[in-house]
């Protein structure tokens, strides 16, 4: 346990296990603060990143930015020019204006939440990371921007490669199947939007597999087994 106001880096956790204490201290992923306590709310390794920012990161691996990823994830926070974005890592990612629009912003005239509030989940590249800040996001490209409606469900970063697919075969796959609408981060986030609950049902269990199986050969083959049997029960 950590003795009053010095931080152990790299130190195991335990969820309730108090990590350090200080007022000067901030609750980043994996912790919450009583007072100015903090402690862990999941099993990992303790670890302080910019202004005392303290988070936890997970046994299982969290995703890690890296420049190029597109990601999935929710508007947290605002400031004048800028968003802070929740991109399920144990780092926030940050969307400046200039990496929005392509003109003159002017904070005395121009409202940034007529752009993107607190809530809404949006889909962007990370354009610029080095573990030792937060990753830049930008919006600006084909197909970026605001993700309305659907659904996001999550996956292990790591099994993402999988349900893309070889040249996007799966992904291509299961957006025929369902005729559905998918846009997959790179963090593990998948946006979805499918027109009735059934193929929102079928979807999401396709997507299941496929992260439960995505080590084993042949996957693709069971993927088409699974749609073909799902797609008779809804006939009958």
């Amino acid at each position: 346990m950590s003795n009053g106001d010095s931080f152990e880096r790299h130190r195991i956790v335990v969820p309730g296990e108090l990590i350090v204490e200080g007022s000067k201290y901030r609750a980043g992923f994996g912790t919450f603060k009583e007072q100015d306590k903090l402690y862990a709310s999941i099993i990992g390794f303790s670890e302080i990143r910019g202004n005392n920012n303290v988070y936890v990161v997970p046994f299982s691996g969290p995703y890690v930015p890296k420049v190029g990823d597109i990601v999935i994830g929710k508007i947290i926070n605002t400031s004048i020019v800028s968003w802070k974005v929740d991109i399920d890592s144990p780092y926030t990612a940050s969307l400046h204006v200039s990496n929005v629009i392509d003109r003159a912003f002017n904070p005395l005239k121009d409202n940034i939440k007529n752009y993107f509030d607190i809530g809404q989940t949006i889909v962007g590249e990370i354009i610029a990371f080095n573990r030792t800040r937060d990753p830049v996001l930008s919006i600006r490209g084909k197909g970026y921007g605001k993700l309305r409606g659907g659904k996001v469900i999550k996956i292990a970063s790591a099994k993402i490669p999988r349900l893309i697919g070889r040249k996007g075969s799966m992904i291509n796959l299961i957006k025929e199947a369902t005729k559905s609408q998918i846009v997959v981060g790179q963090n593990g986030l998948v946006w979805i939007y499918t027109k009735n609950l059934e193929d929102e049902k079928l979807l999401i269990k396709i997507v299941k597999k496929i992260e439960q199986e995505a080590h084993t050969s042949g996957l693709t083959d069971r993927v088409k087994v699974l749609i073909e049997k799902e797609k008779k029960e809804e006939i009958n």
